[in-house]
């Protein structure tokens, strides 16, 4: 969530950056700026009647002690006279707070100087693309390879639960956990420190994120304890350092974790949707990052770089994207997605998101840095999948067929226990 000085102090700015969306947000923004002044001459307001009812308080006391009741029952019937006034200012203080923040948490975060204006995901930039190999053979799409090989059950797993909630069976399943451990080795290696978070999380920590209000559509509600299904492990391994003031020493704070995570994903449908492609429910290992301000956009390379030599180690096709304006999620500044190819769908397949969110979470969050005695900063926040594990399996699969069967990237050998499918 934007701070209301930033706005203030760089409304231009901010203006012109915004519009990188698609969305002139200048009417909101002076709205904004015209709210919190509002609800600072409300603020002060109520806070003189305040003073004035406690200093008559304390002289009615005094001149009942004295048994001066006349001047005491004087100023009595003027504590009465303003607390309707009171009252007044107490509503239109509640009601401007609310539409302040409401209108503050519609306003997605000011994208990067390098984000460039564009409509949609056709027009995001390709900073790196890997060479893709051509092959000899027919290939087949990574669904009829599972059903080939018996590795994953998507009929049962429709049984069970529904679609997008596919079974990992045999080799499939020692994939899915060979892959897993890999990840987080090669995260815990580059000083990483892995925790187990909760699945579920509560309101607070969901809007801490930037998932409320924006994406409350997308997420799995359980009504009745009012939790939802983490669409991320981001969620909850932000939300440790919810309402946290940090020393400066602290920093930085780099931590990665396994998670199953869950999307409605509603409104997909078609080829896109079909096998490994879209899921409901999904595996993935994250990376978070917790640093001071002047570091965050060397840390944000240094991230993209780590998942980078993850995917050569896999040895598959690949390329990164700088997002555009139009296709930037509504909390981060700038964010690269990596994508492998699909040898059989002949098509690109996202498989990680990497992003500065800048301080857009941490104010939501009310993270801060102790820089001395007297001043404090809110932390920037970045994270990244590395990675998630769907899209991945299904480019294993595809792009490493052979006549014979499917061969396992090397690297992950140590943790299979098998070199092929077959």
């Amino acid at each position: 969530m934007l701070q209301v000085k930033f706005i203030k102090e760089n409304f231009s700015k901010v203006v012109d950056s915004l519009k990188k969306r698609n969305k002139d947000f200048s009417s909101d923004l002076k709205k904004i700026i015209d709210l919190n002044d509002n609800r600072k001459e409300y603020q002060l307001k109520l806070d003189n009647h305040l003073s004035m009812v406690n200093n008559l308080s304390k002289q009615i006391g005094e001149l009942f002690k004295n048994n001066k009741s006349t001047d005491a029952n004087r100023l009595k019937k003027e504590v009465e006279d303003v607390k309707p006034d009171i009252k007044k200012l107490q509503d239109l203080l509640i009601n401007t707070n609310s539409d302040l923040n409401e209108l503050l948490c519609s306003i997605p975060n000011v994208p990067n100087e390098i984000v460039k204006k564009g409509k949609d995901e056709i027009d995001n930039e390709v900073v790196f693309e890997s060479k893709i190999k051509s092959y000899d053979l027919d290939l087949n799409e990574h669904w009829n390879l599972a059903e080939k090989f018996n590795i994953v059950n998507f009929e049962l797993g429709n049984k069970v639960t529904g679609s997008g909630f596919p079974v990992y069976i045999n080799k499939g399943a020692k994939l899915q956990r060979a892959l897993i451990n890999y990840f987080l080795d090669k995260n815990t290696s580059a000083g990483y420190v892995e925790v187990q978070p909760p699945i579920l999380v509560n309101e607070d920590s969901a809007f801490a994120t930037g998932q409320l209000p924006d994406k409350e559509g997308q997420m799995y509600h359980i009504n009745n304890d009012n939790l939802y299904l983490i669409p991320t492990a981001e969620v909850p391994i932000t939300n440790f350092y919810r309402n946290s003031i940090l020393n400066s020493s602290e920093l930085p704070i780099k931590l990665t974790g396994y998670t199953p995570c869950f999307r409605r994903e509603a409104g997909s449908y078609g080829k896109d949707v079909r096998g490994l492609n879209r899921l409901h429910q999904f595996d993935k290992v994250e990376i978070v990052r917790i640093e001071k301000p002047e570091n965050s956009y060397k840390v944000l390379d240094e991230m993209v770089n780590h998942v980078k030599k993850i995917l050569e180690e896999l040895e598959l096709p690949f390329r990164i994207l700088k997002l555009c304006g139009g296709d930037l999620g509504f909390t981060s500044c700038l964010t690269y997605d990596f994508e492998v190819y699909s040898m059989a769908q002949k098509k690109w397949l996202e498989v990680s998101s990497v992003s500065n969110f800048e301080n857009y979470q941490s104010n939501r969050l009310k993270l801060r840095i102790k820089l001395n005695e007297n001043d404090k900063v809110l932390a920037h926040t970045l994270n990244g999948s590395a990675l998630a594990l769907p899209r991945i399996v299904a480019s294993i699969i595809e792009n490493n067929q052979t006549e014979n069967g499917i061969t396992i990237p090397k690297v992950l050998h140590k943790y299979t226990g098998f070199k092929t499918i077959n």
